[in-house]
């Protein structure tokens, strides 16, 4: 099995010594009620990440519609034409145009790249999220403060744009919510973990992706029962929940007593363990002082504490910048299936809503089996072989049957599909962390 918890080299050197964790261990113990009620409240996070990374399935659903003059000899509508080659007066919307942006703004006969621009900038704001913000999690802000800022973020963008007037708006808007949604999981995989023993964080940081799971799965519930409303009503039921969980993160969420430590803020990370022990029912004969935690092992995590020097510690330490590499390659491959294989949905023929659930439904035994087997898995092998069926599947869910049977195998292919990559997420988020420090693990 791979090593549970690489370090710095310099830091390995000094296992034999008493480390942060055990002493932290020693004061809270490894996994309590208080570190779980806190872990479970960092984590639903997910849950509101889920719903904005996959809501412009139904808020950009292409629409269906049908022909209006079927008694009009002249009429030449049928199922099989271009909308967009016929009269304007010729054909209708099965629904009313807002329920979806194509519809509204009439986008049905613009190029591919302009419908799919809101999702495309989505996931660019992402990308240049998770790289401006992801080092302030492990610097200045820290992780609780980073969680709230991208909620609240996300939040307040997504309640904006249900007010956008048009595309280019929309698209800008989805942008920042996406750059403001970057590092939701990772702040709150990392938070919780740190929260609790080094043999509980694997179990720990799977209750992340189960939150995530149900979130998926709330989209369609929510887009069914509003499918005769307006596109923005989405926007509206999923921003306001989002807001609310930002003001418990902010009075109810501690921060991460390690990143504390190593930050030299060693009161405040005393506070915070003082009030997680009485909760948990741990008491140690040794008062719980600054000496408590004096000489421990962890001291040369604390040069690597500014903005700068945790990117340096990636891009110049040989090893770091090895598995950064490595990990940003598995995570590409991966991300194309898991994000794709939904967004796509539409494109089957296949009702959507039920898609979109089956979809969420397959997420649940891949977070379940990392839950049971996350102790037991080799990483390594673990996402070869995941990373392989999901790769093998995908190319049968796009081949073409003439089977009246086909269409059922493709949404089948498509399942495995989504479940591999799932599952292969699921070990290379729990890896991750595991491969780098404190200083550098967001």
């Amino acid at each position: 099995m791979a090593d549970s918890n690489p370090l710095l080299s310099e830091i390995n050197s000094a296992e034999s010594e008493p480390s942060l964790d055990s002493r932290i261990e020693l004061f809270i113990g490894d996994f309590g009620c208080a570190q779980f009620l806190q872990a479970f409240l960092v984590s639903f996070s997910w849950f509101f990440d889920a719903q904005q990374t996959f809501i412009t399935v139904f808020t950009d659903a292409q629409p269906t519609w049908h022909c209006t003059q079927l008694n009009d000899p002249h009429n030449s509508c049928n199922s099989a034409s271009n909308v967009c080659q016929l009269p304007q007066n010729s054909w209708a919307w099965d629904r009313p145009r807002h329920t979806s942006t194509i519809s509204e703004w009439a986008l049905q006969c613009s190029p591919s790249f302009v419908q799919g621009m809101p999702a495309s900038s989505f996931f660019m704001g992402c990308l240049i999220g998770g790289l401006a913000l992801a080092t302030l999690a492990d610097t200045s802000l820290g992780r609780k403060n980073m969680l709230f800022l991208t909620c609240l973020i996300m939040s307040l963008s997504t309640f904006l744009t249900a007010f956008s007037s048009n595309i280019w708006i929309y698209s800008i808007l989805r942008f920042i919510t996406g750059f403001g949604r970057a590092t939701i999981g990772t702040s709150a995989l990392v938070l919780s973990t740190e929260l609790v023993g080094r043999r509980w964080r694997g179990q720990v940081g799977v209750i992340g992706f189960f939150c995530f799971t149900l979130g998926f799965l709330s989209l369609p519930a929510i887009a069914y029962t509003q499918r005769a409303h307006s596109w923005r009503t989405l926007y509206f039921c999923t921003s306001i929940p989002t807001f609310l969980y930002c003001i418990m993160v902010h009075f109810l969420v501690r921060e991460s007593p390690r990143w504390l430590f190593v930050q030299g803020r060693k009161e405040e990370a005393i506070a915070t363990l003082k009030h997680i022990a009485p909760i948990n029912g741990t008491t140690t004969k040794t008062p719980l002082t600054s000496s408590f935690f004096s000489n421990l092992s962890f001291e040369q995590e604390t040069r690597n504490v500014d903005l700068y020097s945790a990117i340096n510690v990636l891009v110049k330490s040989t090893w770091a910048f090895r598995r950064l590499s490595t990990v940003m390659a598995i995570g590409f491959g991966v991300g194309m299936v898991y994000y794709g294989m939904p967004l796509a949905l539409g494109s089957l023929d296949f009702n959507l809503y039920l898609s979109v659930t089956f979809n969420g439904l397959s997420e649940l035994p891949a977070s379940l089996i990392t839950l049971v087997f996350i102790a037991k898995m080799n990483r390594k092998t673990s996402l070869l072989v995941f990373t392989s069926l999901s790769g093998v599947f995908s190319i049968m869910s796009v081949l073409k049957g003439t089977h009246p049977i086909w269409k059922t195998l493709q949404i089948v292919f498509e399942l495995v599909s989504f479940f591999s990559a799932c599952s292969a997420l699921n070990v290379l988020l729990i890896f991750t962390i595991e491969l780098f420090p404190t200083c550098v693990r967001n």
